[in-house]
């Protein structure tokens, strides 16, 4: 005995054409409530998916210095007691120098010759000038000379120079820095120039830009996580007034 070809029920013409018709009616029109809703979930969905370009480009052109900052600030924080951390003592060196003749007639003049002539390249100098000043020695008055320091500045070391304005010599004192030495130099700008400061303050905005698109995409532009985004926000902040006040 031959099996059926097929147990479904077979279906006259009539109905099927009944049951077709009802299967690819035409589609409902969207209402305009809709419409506007599908419209605005797209549109978030393109502000997320831009938002999440800018956070990784960002992260990506801070990843570098941000792992710089973020080692030398661990280290900044524990340079007192308790849980001092030291980043290493400089190698400090002292020699006496004698002037060229004539000697230089001013701390601007000497500053150029110092850098010079130590071939110094100081990324910031200071000068310190004080008056020739009558000073009390023993039982008696006498007359102090004029006196210059001036101090060249890099990460990896600094020079300060001491000059008595007649002297035939200066006195110099170098210090070599360490390693983390020179990068916290690095990272508070000390002897840099102003290239370093505006890159340093581009890295800064990124970390700024990377906190805030942070906290727009953990919402996902949700009403409630926005809403407790700045309700937290605003607690905080007003804690830190009260507390600053």
């Amino acid at each position: 005995m031959n099996a059926p070809e097929s147990i479904e029920p077979k279906l006259s013409s009539g109905v099927a054409t009944r049951y077709a018709g009802a299967a690819a009616g035409p589609a409902r029109p969207l209402a305009e409530a809709e419409l506007a809703a599908r419209r605005q979930r797209s549109r978030r969905a393109t502000f997320i998916k831009w938002l999440r370009k800018v956070h990784g480009w960002v992260g990506l052109w801070g990843a570098v210095l941000g792992l710089m900052f973020g080692v030398t600030g661990f280290v900044m924080n524990h340079r007192a007691p308790p849980l001092k951390i030291s980043p290493g003592a400089p190698r400090v060196s002292e020699v006496q120098m004698p002037l060229p003749v004539p000697a230089p007639k001013s701390p601007a003049r000497l500053e150029a010759w110092l850098i010079k002539e130590l071939k110094f390249d100081a990324g910031r100098t200071r000068i310190r000038k004080e008056a020739a000043q009558p000073v009390e020695w023993g039982d008696r008055s006498v007359m102090q000379p004029e006196h210059w320091q001036i101090t060249l500045f890099k990460p990896g070391a600094n020079v300060v120079a001491d000059y008595w304005v007649g002297s035939q010599a200066i006195s110099l004192k170098r210090s070599d820095n360490s390693l983390m030495t020179t990068l916290t130099n690095l990272h508070r700008g000390v002897g840099m120039n102003i290239f370093w400061v505006l890159l340093m303050d581009t890295i800064a905005g990124s970390m700024i830009l990377l906190s805030l698109t942070g906290v727009l995409l953990w919402t996902e532009l949700n009403k409630r996580r926005t809403i407790g985004v700045v309700l937290v926000a605003g607690s905080i902040t007003a804690a830190l007034l009260a507390g600053l006040s």
